[in-house]
């Protein structure tokens, strides 16, 4: 029995000690969701061109006036998203003022989002107008100006050393882009799905490595969020990241938040971002274009100050961090109230700013002490 029990120990510590180097060579599981960490700490700055041309002055929290690129960068920003129009009749956020735009912004080691919007104005949820030179061409010819355009503007921004590192293909599109043809009617996604690919293939045609986001403002609703994303994927839509616009005064609780982008990070098993955040620093008006966002709390528990609007974008990326998410984008914190820099592109000198309340520098260009973009 002696030596039965010896033979058995032995044979014991053997397996124990195979067991232990097998184990160690297994990979280790990824982190949790909530050990995520938000490598695209960006901004939307598109209008930031314009302020400038115009003579708008930006000033650190210390009172020092500096580029506001500079001043983004001082407090966490890593990312820029610029939008494109084809041919918007101010001239601003066009190819050449983009492709101006984005030298500065790769001169100080930025990452580049291009935000397709294929229209000469704004295309969000509600409109999707098609630019004026494709106003006739139905969903053939589409996909053709799709690809040629994304592929134009891509190669035009790597020519000059500023590849973009990501691009979204269609700005908030919920229920398609490039109406009437490219809209969702009767749960058909075929159209979209076609002229997704087309941006989705001239991405990578110019540069590999460029990100490809499709983007929607479905943060509020795990159902619609799937309905989109499933639809386009049934169709074999490839894509790289999904993005999301957040605004609490729209799209609900941070709880809501949370299991909208673990859902859509977990499903498609893809990265996932909210592309567009803000949120008021102030109840009051600069101008006399009335204000998109009102209201001295319009989300409970963050008043419309500085400290409201500060606490409002870290509870956002905390939320975006723990379900998973590798960044979150502020949109248009350096648009505050210029005269002539209004909201409608063919009439920029007629019509006020109604972001002046949501900027995260005040009217005098002075950036919000409190706000921070952290990793």
């Amino acid at each position: 029995m002696a030596v039965y029990h010896c033979l058995w120990r032995r044979t014991g510590v053997t397996l124990l000690l195979t067991l232990v180097m097998l184990l160690a060579l297994i990979p280790a599981s990824p982190p949790p969701a909530s050990a995520a960490t938000l490598t695209m700490r960006g901004a939307d700055i598109s209008s930031v061109q314009r302020s400038l041309d115009l003579g708008a002055r930006y000033y650190n929290a210390a009172g020092t006036a500096a580029d506001p690129l500079d001043i983004l960068t001082g407090v966490g920003v890593n990312y820029v998203r610029l939008r494109i129009w084809n041919n918007p009749a101010s001239g601003y956020n066009n190819k050449a003022k983009v492709l101006a735009y984005a030298r500065a912004v790769k001169a100080r080691g930025l990452g580049l989002m291009i935000d397709f919007h294929y229209s000469d104005t704004w295309a969000d949820p509600g409109k999707q107008y098609k630019p004026a030179a494709w106003a006739g061409h139905g969903i053939s010819q589409l996909q053709t100006d799709v690809y040629n355009y994304t592929y134009d503007v891509c190669t035009s921004l790597k020519a000059q050393g500023t590849t973009p590192d990501s691009v979204q293909i269609g700005n908030e599109i919920n229920v398609g882009m490039l109406w009437n043809d490219g809209r969702v009617v009767n749960n058909d996604f075929t159209n979209l799905s076609l002229l997704l690919k087309a941006g989705y293939n001239a991405t990578k045609a110019c540069n590999s490595g460029t990100q490809v986001i499709i983007h929607t403002a479905n943060a509020n609703s795990l159902a619609n969020a799937r309905w989109f994303y499933d639809g386009i994927r049934a169709k074999g839509v490839p894509w790289d990241i999904t993005a999301l616009s957040y605004y609490c005064m729209w799209h609900g609780s941070l709880s809501n938040l949370s299991t909208v982008l673990n859902d859509a990070r977990t499903r498609y098993g893809k990265p996932v971002i909210v592309a567009e955040t803000a949120y008021p620093f102030t109840a009051a008006n600069a101008d006399g274009e009335a204000n998109v966002v009102n209201g001295s709390a319009p989300c409970s528990g963050y008043p419309a100050t500085w400290q409201g609007q500060a606490s409002n974008f870290t509870a956002v990326q905390n939320t975006a961090r723990n379900a998973g998410a590798i960044g979150v984008f502020y949109w248009e914190p350096t648009w505050y109230a210029i005269t002539g820099n209004g909201w409608d592109p063919a009439n920029m000198n007629g019509t006020g700013n109604q972001w002046d309340n949501m900027a995260t520098f005040n009217w005098t260009g002075g950036i919000n002490p409190n706000i921070r973009w952290n990793p």
